[in-house]
């Protein structure tokens, strides 16, 4: 039994005639009226009562035209789905993020444009380290991921930078420099310095400690914190100062003083990785819809490298 099988009874049924059913099909009606003999035989009875003008269904034949119209019903839906997945306009990506990427305006931006154009895609979020994220993206425990440098020098993985963001001097309210509308990274040579553990961003951790180092210091490091938020909250509680991306100026923005860097900048990139050869049409949508966000203000934007676009553009 095939499917046109059922499309012919279907027409019969509802046309109660054999002449204008084949009409509605486009067939012949002799090979119509073949074609329902031998779904009759192979059903093992009779689906229609022969009438001197027309047909109408047996009992049977009744149970069938329910049974047949629900078959045609799944087939198209499952045809659609396969269809919609195929297109990357249903499924499910799971998305990593550090928590300094978190504080980002232009992550939640992107997680909810893109949710605009595919509704049916489900995200499911989770927040890691940059190290760790990049290998559950590459064992395939994640999709993608919004991370800091260093972005990953992989076989399995590839990464779209995104933008640079500046970074700020974050001060406590109370301390002496929090008057000055700017501060060099030098005039930080006697302060105790809060830092995100180099295991656990080891990018930003190195921009900050390359910075002093240009500056003409080494850091003196009084405390570790082992997220963001936690730094923040230490700098609000007088126990040191740290330069955070400018994203987390709105953390404890009360007790907290967070001042431009005067002379040369100090930036901490924002990258997308994913797998090289990535199948699903639905992760290769969000990564062309993140590369093609807007990216915030007071952001310098980063073009992606070659082998990163090739890689995309081939999805």
């Amino acid at each position: 039994m095939e499917l046109r099988h059922l499309r012919y009874f279907i027409a019969v049924a509802e046309e109660r005639h054999f002449t204008r059913a084949a009409e509605r099909l486009g067939i012949g009606q002799p090979p119509l009226s073949l074609q329902i003999q031998q779904l009759e035989h192979e059903v093992g009875g009779a689906l229609f009562h022969r009438l001197s003008r027309g047909v109408e269904l047996t009992e049977a034949g009744a149970a069938f035209y329910e049974e047949a119209r629900a078959i045609l019903e799944a087939t198209a839906r499952a045809k659609a789905r396969v269809e919609r997945v195929t297109r990357g306009d249903q499924g499910q990506i799971r998305v990593g993020f550090t928590g300094s990427a978190s504080f980002n305006m232009f992550v939640p931006f992107s997680l909810r444009r893109f949710k605009e154009h595919y509704p049916a895609v489900n995200l499911s979020l989770e927040e890691s380290t940059t190290p760790r994220l990049n290998e559950s993206i590459s064992q395939g425990r994640l999709d993608v991921g919004f991370v800091r440098p260093p972005f990953p020098d992989s076989d399995v993985l590839a990464v779209a930078p995104l933008f640079e963001e500046e970074m700020l001097i974050a001060l406590p309210m109370a301390h002496p420099l929090a008057g000055n509308d700017v501060l060099t990274v030098a005039a930080l040579a006697a302060e105790n310095f809060i830092l995100y553990p180099r295991p656990v961003g080891p990018g930003l951790h190195d921009r900050i400690i390359t910075a002093c180092q240009r500056a003409g210091f080494s850091p003196r490091i009084g405390q570790e914190a082992p997220q963001l938020s936690s730094t923040v909250n230490l700098v609000a509680a007088g126990l040191g100062i740290s330069i955070v991306p400018a994203s987390m100026n709105h953390v404890h923005a009360d007790s907290v003083r967070y001042l431009p860097i005067a002379g040369e900048p100090v930036r901490a990139p924002l990258g997308l990785v994913y797998r090289k050869n990535e199948r699903s049409a639905a992760i290769r949508n969000f990564v062309a819809a993140v590369r093609r966000a807007p990216r915030p203000d007071g952001t310098v934007p980063v073009p992606p490298a070659p082998a990163v676009a090739s890689a995309v553009d081939r999805a």
